[in-house]
C-alpha cells in the first residue's frame, strides 16, 4: 500500500514538473520592432563614429551594451518605402513587388508579411508611426500610421490614417510625441494580455526636413559639429557620383536649413521658394561675400544640427520605451530590436541623403537585446540584410519560416557572433531621376569587395577595394593588376543575380525605372 502511495505521488510531482516544463517552453517572447528613418551609423554612438562625443544616443546605445551590436547589417535598396517592404516580407524588391517610392504604386497589401505570420501565429500585433507604403497596413490588429505628405508624415500637425481607414490629425502636436506616447499606450494594454505582442515602433525622425521637437531647438547650439573625412570630396574616377543632385552646397533647398522665406508671398510662390535649390544650378547663398568652402561649410552645420536634434528626440523616446519596459516586468521576455530604413549621408562625400550603394547608406544600424538569450555587450560584422529580419523574428519566437522567404536567420549570430551567414549581399537601386538624380544601379558588397554596375543613361562599372580603401574614394575596376579579381567577382555576381531571382535584361530594368505608377495617398485628410 505504502509502496503504491510512494509510486502516485512520484508520478504526481512528475505530471506537475513536465507541465511546468511544458508552460516554460511555449512561453512565446514579445517583440518590440524600433525603427526610424534616415538614421546614419554615424550619429549612433555606439558605432563609434566622428559624431558619437559630441551627439552620444545613450539610451539606443544600451541596446546594445544589453545585447548586441550588428556591424555589416546591409539594405538592399536604400529608399525608405522599398526598404520596409523588404522587412516586411523578407524579399528583394524585384519579388514583392515594391522597388521605389517615385512612380512605383503602393504595396500589394495581399501578399505575405511577418506580421501576419505573428498574428496567425497568435500574437497581437500593431504597427505605430511611419509607414509609408501606401496601402493600409494589413496584419495588424491595431495600426496608426502617418498618412499626410504621401505617407511622408509632419513633424508638426501629422496626420495619422488609423484602424478602419479613419484619418485623425494631431493638431498641435510633434509626432515623434504622439507616435511614443501611443505606443507606450497600447503596450499598457498588452501587460496583463495572455497572448504575446508584437510592436513595431516607427519614427518618421529624422527624416528631411528635419524638424527638432519643442525643447529640442537649442541642443548643440554652441557645438562646432565635426566633419567627415570625406567632406570635400572631388568623385574623382566615380561618374555617377558625381553626377547626383545631394550635394549639401549645391542640392539643399533653403527650407533644409530653415530660412525665413519673404512675407506677402503667395501659397504656391512660398512652396517655390522654399524647395529653390534641389536641382542641378538652382543656386542660392546666405550671404554673398561667403566662399564657395564656407558656404558649403555652414549649410552642413545648420542642416546637421537639425538632423541630430531629431534624432536625440528619438533616443529620449526610446529612453522611455525601455524604461516603461522595465517598470512593467516586460523587459525580461521582450526582443528588442532598433533599426532604420537604411543609412544615410550626414556629410560624408560632401552628401546628404541615401540611394547609392556606398557605405553610409547601404548599412542599416542594428542592435537587438533580449535577454534570454542574448549575452550583453556582444557584436558581429558579419553580412546580414534587411531581408533576414522577417525569418529571424520568426525563427525566434518559435514560428515556421515559409521556404519563399528570400531571407535567412541570423539567430545563430546572437550566440556566436562569429558563424556566417552569408559571403555576399545583393543590392539593386531603380529610381530615377527624382528626387536626388542618383543612377540605377545593381551590385554586390562582399566582407571585402563591392563591384558596382550604374545601367541606366551610362554603363559604369565600380570595384572597391574595402580594406584598403573604407571610404571609397578609388575605383579600382579599370587597374590591370584586378583583371583577375573583376572576372572573378563579376562571375560571383551573376550567380548571386540567379540566387535571388534577378534574371531581367538592361532594357527591362530601364522600363521598371521609367513606369510612373499613382499612389494611394492624399496630400490632406477630407474634411
Amino acid at each position: 500500500m505504502i509502496k503504491r502511495l510512494l509510486l502516485l505521488i512520484v508520478i504526481s510531482i512528475s505530471f506537475v514538473n513536465c507541465k511546468t516544463t511544458k508552460e516554460k517552453t511555449i512561453e512565446k517572447p514579445n517583440i518590440l520592432f524600433i525603427m526610424t528613418d534616415d538614421h546614419a551609423l554615424s550619429a549612433i554612438s555606439a558605432y563609434n563614429g566622428f559624431l558619437a562625443k559630441v551627439a552620444p544616443t545613450p539610451n539606443i546605445d544600451r541596446i546594445a551594451n544589453e545585447g548586441i551590436l550588428f556591424k555589416n547589417m546591409l539594405c538592399t535598396n536604400a529608399i525608405c518605402g522599398p526598404s520596409r517592404a523588404s522587412i516586411l516580407t523578407g524579399n528583394y524588391s524585384h519579388i514583392n513587388g515594391f522597388y521605389k517610392n517615385e512612380g512605383g504604386g503602393d504595396f500589394n497589401e495581399n501578399q505575405q508579411t511577418f506580421p501576419k505570420l505573428f498574428q496567425k501565429a497568435g500574437y497581437k500585433t500593431a504597427v505605430i508611426g511611419k509607414w509609408h507604403l501606401g496601402t493600409a497596413p494589413t496584419g495588424f490588429d491595431y495600426y496608426k500610421v502617418l498618412f499626410n505628405k504621401e505617407g511622408q508624415g509632419s513633424y508638426y500637425n501629422p496626420v495619422f490614417e488609423t484602424t478602419g481607414n479613419k484619418l485623425v490629425k494631431e493638431e498641435g502636436k510633434y509626432s515623434t510625441t504622439v507616435i511614443k506616447n501611443n505606443a507606450i499606450s497600447w503596450l499598457k494594454k498588452q501587460k496583463d494580455a495572455k497572448e504575446p505582442f508584437m510592436l513595431l515602433y516607427q519614427f518618421k525622425a529624422p527624416h528631411r526636413p528635419w524638424e527638432p521637437g519643442p525643447g529640442y531647438e537649442d541642443y548643440l547650439k554652441d557645438v562646432e559639429i565635426p566633419y567627415p573625412t570625406t567632406f570635400n570630396d572631388d568623385y574623382k574616377g566615380r561618374r555617377a557620383a558625381e553626377e547626383a543632385w545631394m550635394r549639401i552646397d549645391g542640392h539643399m533647398n533653403r527650407k533644409d536649413v530653415k530660412i525665413k522665406p519673404p512675407k506677402s508671398l503667395t501659397e504656391q510662390e512660398l512652396i517655390d521658394w522654399n524647395k529653390y535649390g534641389n536641382e542641378d544650378g538652382e543656386f542660392w547663398t546666405p550671404d554673398d561675400s561667403m566662399s564657395d568652402q564656407e558656404r558649403k561649410n555652414w549649410k552642413y552645420q545648420r542642416y546637421v544640427k537639425d538632423y541630430l536634434r531629431c534624432v536625440k528626440g528619438v533616443d529620449d523616446a526610446i529612453g522611455e520605451m525601455l524604461n516603461y519596459l522595465d517598470e512593467s516586468g516586460l523587459a525580461e521576455n521582450t526582443i528588442v530590436v532598433y533599426t532604420s530604413d537604411q543609412g544615410f549621408y550626414v556629410g560624408e562625400h560632401g552628401w546628404f541623403d541615401k540611394r547609392f550603394i556606398y557605405e553610409e547608406s547601404l548599412h542599416m544600424p542594428l542592435l537587438m537585446r533580449y535577454p534570454k538569450k542574448i549575452k550583453p555587450g556582444l557584436s558581429s560584422d558579419k553580412l546580414v540584410s534587411n531581408i533576414d529580419f522577417s525569418p529571424t523574428l520568426l525563427d525566434l519566437a518559435g514560428v515556421e519560416v515559409p521556404k519563399n522567404i528570400q531571407g535567412k536567420s541570423f539567430t545563430k549570430l546572437l550566440s556566436n557572433p562569429e558563424e556566417e551567414i552569408r559571403d555576399a549581399v545583393y543590392y539593386h537601386y531603380y529610381e530615377y531621376p527624382y528626387w536626388h538624380h542618383v543612377q540605377p544601379h545593381y551590385g554586390m558588397r562582399t566582407s571585402r569587395y563591392k563591384l558596382i554596375h550604374f545601367y541606366y543613361d551610362m554603363d559604369r562599372w565600380e570595384l572597391y577595394d574595402l580594406k584598403k580603401d573604407p571610404n571609397e574614394l578609388e575605383n579600382i575596376y579599370d587597374k590591370k593588376e584586378n583583371v583577375q579579381l573583376v572576372k572573378s567577382l563579376k562571375k560571383r555576381l551573376k550567380i548571386l543575380r540567379e540566387e535571388v531571382g534577378m534574371n531581367k535584361s538592361l532594357d527591362e530594368l530601364r522600363l521598371m525605372t521609367d513606369a510612373r505608377i499613382k499612389r494611394r495617398y492624399k496630400v490632406e485628410p477630407a474634411n
